[in-house]
């Protein structure tokens, strides 16, 4: 889809002409860029390395490969780094993805959030087995050289862990789009079909449900039904072009797609085929919804439809008036996203985004749209619709449906409130 921006037009005054004329247009240009993009402060440049000038990096020799042998980021970007959450336990488990210093969909395999119960195993990929046993035909132990003679796709996927954004249920702790939001990521995934194993060993009649088993040393289990396994489940081995990192499960993990982080189990070791579900740990005292009668929902296991405002957004300043584009992430674990309606000013007036790219099933779309700001006082959100037609809700909406016990599965529209400072928070309109 084409994104049509609006056209910057000059002041009056007479027209400049040869080298002070494009001084004075590089000048301008100059600010208006850092007027629509440069939401945070910079380090104060150099004006010796400012044009006209020759900077001082023309006036030597490059070095040579900077990061051998595997490259890195530049170091003036030194501080788009996964985060641990504001307070952290004895031992953290988790870390999250910078959403507002990213760009387009795939979130680089550095930044991805993790997520893990008893810390990351070191698994030689070698000794590794996948065994599937159970209600089935022909039970397997498979090597990751056997898996990997399969035929396998790639597909592109977000994955999000079904405690995003928890804290927002009672009051806005975070302060930047990461803190709040930044248990998701999206990337490419490579592996096997799950189905393609299934059909390998033969799952028998009577088997519905299936049992995925960590190698980690907390042995994370989940139930899955046999119709979530069989419709788009992965056995995964690479992320991003690249096998995957011990953090996110190396060297096998699996991929649920649309389905609650947690049950993408990591270091997968063990597939058993049941008749019902297994009720572990992770499925009784942990990963079920509190209602308001006390009563808790159990196997939730769709993420809901969402998205975030990550530029301008919290911990970000806007440094003067003028024009910014306002842009962000979308996504549904039903399938793709149908359209985003972005709101500046508390959801009082809503005006429908443009979405970039392809946009894909069970992946992240980005969202863009031009915004004018005057100096005053604003509050953006932005509200996404799949495309089943679920929409997403406000804050007030979620809790009216379920309460305020709940700890899953928040998608609640999210608000950041620009000041006339220009300095952006997070608040619940």
């Amino acid at each position: 889809m084409k994104n049509n921006k609006p056209q910057e037009t000059t002041g009056p005054g007479a027209p400049a002409s040869g080298r002070r004329a494009f001084l004075a247009r590089g000048a301008a240009v100059s600010a208006a860029a850092v007027a629509s993009a440069k939401l945070i402060p910079a380090a104060q440049a150099s004006e010796a390395n400012l044009p006209p000038n020759v900077p001082a990096w023309m006036k030597t020799q490059g070095g040579g490969f900077l990061n051998p042998p595997y490259g890195l980021p530049s170091p003036f970007e030194k501080n788009v780094v996964r985060k641990l959450p504001a307070t952290v336990a004895a031992f953290p488990t988790a870390t999250r993805t910078p959403l507002q210093n990213l760009f387009g969909t795939i979130t680089p395999n550095g930044l991805f959030f993790e997520r893990h119960h008893a810390g990351v195993p070191v698994i030689n990929p070698d000794e590794h087995r996948l065994m599937v046993h159970g209600l089935v035909e022909r039970p397997l132990l498979l090597t990751m050289n056997d898996l990997m003679r399969y035929p396998s796709f790639t597909r592109i996927y977000f994955l999000e862990c079904s405690g995003n954004s928890a804290a927002e249920w009672n009051k806005p702790t975070g302060k930047t789009a990461q803190d709040v939001h930044g248990l998701l990521s999206c990337s490419e995934w490579t592996g096997v079909p799950l189905s393609t194993i299934l059909d390998e060993v033969g799952v028998k009649p009577e088997g519905k449900w299936l049992l995925a088993e960590g190698a980690d040393a907390a042995a994370m289990t989940r139930s899955i039904p046999l119709e979530i396994a069989m419709k788009d489940a992965l056995l995964v081995y690479a992320q991003n072009g690249e096998r995957l990192r011990p953090e996110q499960g190396y060297p096998l993990r699996l991929l649920l797609p649309g389905i609650e982080g947690n049950m993408s189990i990591k270091w997968l070791r063990r597939l058993k085929i049941g008749n019902q579900p297994f009720y572990t740990r992770e499925e009784t005292s942990k990963y079920t919804d509190l209602m308001p009668d006390g009563k808790a929902r159990e196997f939730t296991f769709e993420m809901d439809v969402k998205s975030v405002i990550t530029t301008p957004s919290g911990g970000q300043t806007l440094r003067e008036k003028g024009l910014y584009e306002i842009s962000g992430i979308a996504w549904s674990g039903r399938g793709k996203i149908r359209s985003v309606d972005v709101s500046v000013d508390g959801g009082r007036n809503w005006r429908e985004a443009v979405l970039q790219g392809a946009i894909q099933s069970k992946a992240v779309t980005r969202f863009c749209l031009p915004w004018r700001w005057n100096g005053e006082p604003a509050i953006l959100q932005s509200r996404a619709i799949d495309e089943t037609g679920a929409v997403q809700p406000t804050r007030q909406q979620l809790i009216a449906a379920r309460g305020t016990k709940s700890f899953y599965h928040y998608n609640g529209i999210q608000s950041w409130k620009v000041a006339t400072s220009g300095e952006i928070t997070n608040v619940h309109a």
